[in-house]
């Protein structure tokens, strides 16, 4: 296994065999630790999703995903209509492998297709081509999984505005209930980043995205995030928790959690990134309170990237501050057009979303 040119993630290549009992046995550890270091935030909620992701999950046995549910279910009790999302690769997809999975109790993969193209996929250092990426949406539909992600990226190194167009309709045509398109960004400390690829320039872009944002429309998908569009009911009730400005809890390596205390106080935390420390029993790597001053922003990053009004009163419900704590920002944001004040909630405009970047900004701490 290869760690993809672009990837910032918290990643690493794959070398030997995995360690996949020894790895899990430190999750459900690391897990416990949690449930007593933050048990006056938990308390008694359940949980209603969990992500398994970070680089490929999948290449774990179905037993030992199996093994690794019904413990943390033993430790903190499932919603009924819990969803539980296994990210993939295309190139270790097999047909017994999904099926075994959703035995487990997984009911939503996520692949990471990102190109039909084979010269793309070769160029963003993918191990699967675009045969085995429509194979794995197979495996996928016969799986009885209730819903499966595909995604997709756009503005990929010399790509023309046919071509992303292209994989975008190759992807519809699979009619997945979820797609996540999104466009490739150069991150820090990413091959990329060091040897810069020839990117579409902005004008081709926007076209690629306007054009896109028609055909999947057109196609029956509702874009309720910046980037992810869905089927109706089909929308990741994961995501949403995060884009909603809500609590999760944390485990493995590089993992990123945060928990609300009825006292009002907010934690962020994260854990240890590299797997030789993880495995050691190194757990919590960093934690800190949010302050109130960042509570805006940090409300608003969330909130803002998801297309649906946001009630006024889960501003104050959660992050416990009261609404004119924002009243100059919002009344500037709807002086120029990038918010409504509707009724009880405030919902962002398409000038608003052209101009997120500016509209957040308002919120930083002055």
């Amino acid at each position: 296994m290869q760690k993809c040119p672009y990837c910032d993630f918290n990643s690493h290549a794959q070398k030997g065999i995995i360690p996949e009992a020894e790895y899990i046995a430190h999750l459900l550890k690391d897990l416990s630790q949690d449930l007593i270091r933050y048990k006056d935030g938990i308390c008694s909620r359940k949980l209603h999703s969990i992500f398994i992701g970070g680089g490929t999950p999948s290449l774990f046995s179905a037993d030992n995903i199996a093994l690794l549910l019904n413990e943390i279910n033993r430790l903190i009790p499932f919603e009924e209509d819990i969803e539980v999302t296994l990210e993939t690769n295309p190139g270790t997809a097999e047909a017994e492998r999904f099926k075994g999975y959703v035995n487990a109790g997984v009911t939503r993969i996520s692949m990471g297709i990102q190109s039909f193209s084979d010269d793309k996929l070769k160029r963003l250092g993918r191990i699967h081509n675009a045969e085995e990426a429509k194979r794995a949406v197979q495996f996928a539909k016969d799986s009885n999984l209730n819903s499966f992600n595909l995604d997709l990226m756009h503005g990929l190194p010399n790509q023309t505005l046919d071509e992303a167009l292209d994989d975008l309709k190759q992807a519809i045509e699979l009619n997945p209930p979820h797609l996540s398109w999104y466009q490739l960004t150069i991150e820090p400390n990413t091959m990329f980043a060091y040897r810069p690829p020839k990117l579409p320039n902005e004008d081709d872009l926007w076209d690629i995205f306007e054009q896109g944002h028609k055909l999947l429309t057109e196609a029956g998908y509702q874009q309720y995030e910046t980037s992810a569009y869905a089927k109706p009911n089909f929308q990741c009730k994961h995501n949403l928790n995060y884009w909603r400005f809500g609590d999760y809890l944390a485990i493995g390596c590089g993992a990123h959690g945060k928990i609300s205390f009825e006292d009002g106080k907010i934690i962020r935390f994260s854990k240890t990134k590299h797997p030789k420390g993880y495995l050691r029993g190194e757990y919590l790597y960093q934690e800190n309170n949010v302050d109130n001053s960042d509570r805006p922003f940090e409300f608003f990053m969330n909130r803002f990237r998801l297309l649906e009004a946001v009630p006024k009163i889960e501003f104050e419900q959660l992050t416990h501050l009261p609404i004119e704590t924002v009243k100059s920002e919002i009344n500037w944001a709807i002086q120029r057009d990038y918010i409504q004040d509707i009724a009880n909630t405030w919902q962002i405009t398409e000038k608003g979303k052209l101009f997120l970047n500016e509209l957040l900004t308002e919120f930083l701490p002055k």
